[in-house]
């Protein structure tokens, strides 16, 4: 099937799964720049020569310059060292060249002895010479040169038009070199960043150190079995580096803008959400200050019914007031005439059940009955009334009580009369007493209110505080009179379309690569459990990797488990053994794209037998030589190194001394 024949049955197919013309689907590829080519993977070759490092050591370790060139081998490089002796700083340095920025291994103190980084590489097949300035571990001028080919770049730190020697970009400070090779290296990769939805709100994009993570491989310990990243779908991502499955760049680039319009999308409605809370709630607080206000407003005016001078209502308060204080002083006068009635009435109820009980009493009526000696003030206490009725004895002189109770009766009838008197005097008090409280009370409620006209009445002083009152009402009703109700973002037709659109291909594309996988991954599968096992990882039946770059192991006899749970060892082998597998299956399929270089440090720290490690050296060694691959390894194992590798690719320094 031709390209052409290719491309209209892809678009046909997207259409007629869209439902939607044919003609919609190229006009949301074109506006968008999507291909709608299936495009044939393309060679991205990674290749380092050599590498120069120029500065000066301090510390109590080979103290002083250093000037120390350092080539590599097309296939495998070991570099060995003792520990701490600069094997990792290489890779690092080699990392900050090509990715634009180290990793965290590398230490301030060692870059603070830099002065030069030189690196010649070939990428995608041009020269390119790496030149970094550097003064107190950063960047002071970096540039990046090309020419016919590494040799024309050797021992050249500048352009040099007359050996064919330009610059393809230059850098003054750390973080401008950092982007500007992101930038190259995706363009010369022709790569595109990764864009994944985050919190299905936004978007987060990767760009070229996302990728480097498939050519310098993470520790053992790590979780991600490809990159540096094990969330948001990355290392699936990654896949396309090393294996250019059909359609597989066209799908990753069709779902990142899917995602990102239906990010916006979503942003867009959750943004004009909030507007309408905000509004809503801002509707609701002028509401609120208008019917304050015009309450306020309200206090403020007078009463329209009842606009009496303000000269007169003084003066009604003022006569209100003394009426008033009139009124209280004669309730004062009937509240003391009550009390004494009552008092009156309270003896004379006492008399008359005095003189009904006791003759001496009777005897005693018409006389006096002081409280106190009439001489002397000396109180009459009860216990002289007392025996007054029981000994007939004087309470005032303590003399006994003597005659005849010749006229009982009349006293008795007497006493009575004296009791009704006073009860109609008490009764005709209180009544008196009563109307003197309701005249109180009455007055003291018309002078509040005459008090309340007066100060509502007070038009003169009132008048820049009224004023202001309705100012503020008339404002915070023009402020509802012109008010912005928020509005609801209407349906967008074409996004909707082109939602659709990109939906229905990157489901046709996912099932194609699905398809075109299913058999490649069988080779892969198989592959990676040859290697792991010639790796040391042991009882292994098999594993299966899917395009999310999700490994699983089956051991013998045992229940299936994930990359994830396996020891930081086994982890490190296995992920040596899927990138060497993805390699070689790539290549005989004609679909690989991995850059071609590795990078690997010091694998026989995580947890390897000598065993183990010399099967892993050798079979690398083999791998890098048949598959046109470039791997540079560390060890601090001597004997290791020259036991397994051939001499040429060993880059050795003494035992204890740096390697650089």
């Amino acid at each position: 099937m031709s390209t052409l024949q290719t491309d209209i049955l892809l678009e046909t197919r997207i259409a007629d799964k869209a439902g939607v013309p044919v003609d919609d689907v190229r006009d949301v590829f074109t506006e968008y720049g999507l291909p709608l080519v299936v495009s044939p993977a393309r060679p991205r070759s990674l290749r380092v020569h050599r590498l120069r490092v120029v500065g000066e050591r301090t510390g109590d370790v080979e103290p002083g310059p250093f000037n120390t060139p350092m080539t590599f081998s097309a296939g495998l490089t070991a570099l060995v060292a003792s520990n701490f002796r600069g094997k990792t700083s290489v890779l690092e340095l080699l990392t900050w060249c090509l990715r634009g920025t180290p990793r965290s291994e590398m230490q301030n103190r060692v870059r603070g002895w830099l002065r030069q980084v030189d690196l010649d590489a070939t990428i995608a097949g041009e020269a390119m010479g790496f030149r970094l300035d550097l003064a107190d571990g950063e960047i002071t001028s970096a540039a990046v040169l090309t020419g016919k080919d590494a040799a024309a770049l050797a021992d050249v730190r500048a352009p040099d038009p007359a050996r064919g020697v330009t610059a393809l970009l230059r850098a003054a400070s750390t973080d401008s070199y950092a982007e500007q090779i992101a930038g190259l290296m995706l363009g010369r990769m022709d790569l595109q960043p990764l864009v994944n939805s985050f919190k299905e709100t936004s978007t987060q994009t990767h760009g070229w150190p996302a990728y480097f993570g498939a050519v310098y491989l993470p520790a053992g310990g790590d979780k991600a079995l490809l990159g540096e990243v094990a969330t948001n779908g990355l290392p699936g991502r990654l896949l396309q580096v090393f294996l250019d499955l059909p359609a597989a760049a066209a799908l990753t680039r069709v779902k990142a803008v899917r995602d990102v319009r239906v990010a916006e999308a979503k942003a867009r409605r959750s943004a004009a959400q909030a507007e309408a809370a905000e509004r809503a709630l801002e509707r609701e607080r002028l509401e609120t200050e208008l019917s304050r206000a015009r309450d306020h407003l309200a206090d403020l005016l007078p009463d329209s019914e009842n606009d009496t001078p303000l000269v007169d209502l003084a003066s009604a308060a003022v006569q209100l007031a003394r009426t008033l204080a009139d009124a209280q002083q004669a309730w004062d006068e009937a509240s003391t005439t009550f009390r004494r009635a009552r008092t009156e009435r309270q003896q004379a109820a006492k008399l008359l059940n005095d003189v009904t009980e006791s003759a001496t009493a009777r005897l005693l009526f018409h006389g006096l009955n002081p409280s106190s000696c009439p001489r002397c003030d000396q109180a009459i206490d009860d216990t002289r009334r007392q025996q007054e009725h029981q000994s007939s004895t004087c309470a005032v002189c303590a003399r006994e009580v003597s005659g005849d109770d010749e006229e009982p009766q009349e006293v008795t009838d007497e006493a009575r009369e004296r009791l009704a008197t006073s009860t109609t005097v008490e009764v005709t008090a209180k009544e008196a007493l009563e109307r003197a409280e309701e005249t109180v009370d009455s007055l003291t409620r018309e002078l509040e209110a005459a008090e309340t006209q007066l100060r509502r009445a007070q038009s003169a002083a009132q008048l820049p505080a009224r004023l202001a009152a309705q100012e503020k009402v008339l404002r915070l009703e023009g402020a509802l009179s012109v008010f912005r109700e928020p509005e609801t973002p209407g349906a967008d037709t074409a996004e909707a379309r082109a939602v659709i659109i990109l939906t229905a291909a990157a489901s046709l594309l996912d099932q194609d690569s699905k398809d075109a996988a299913a058999a490649l991954f069988q080779e892969v599968n198989q592959e990676i459990a040859e290697l792991a096992i010639l790796f040391g990882v042991p009882s292994l039946e098999k594993v299966a990797i899917d395009r999310s770059a999700r490994l699983r192991i089956f051991p013998l006899g045992s229940k299936p488990e994930w990359f994830t749970e396996q020891s930081a060892g086994a982890r490190l082998r296995l992920r040596i053994a899927v990138v060497i597998a993805l390699l070689r299956v790539g290549r005989r399929y004609g679909v690989s794209t991995h850059p071609g270089l590795l990078l690997i440090d010091s694998p026989k720290s995580e947890e390897m037998q000598s065993d183990d490690a010399r099967k892993l050296f050798t079979e690398l060694a083999s791998v890098a030589a048949e598959s046109d691959l470039q791997v540079v390894i560390t060890t601090a194992d001597f004997d290791l190194a020259q036991a397994t590798l051939p001499a040429p690719t060993i880059r050795q320094a003494e035992v204890g001394a740096s390697l650089w």
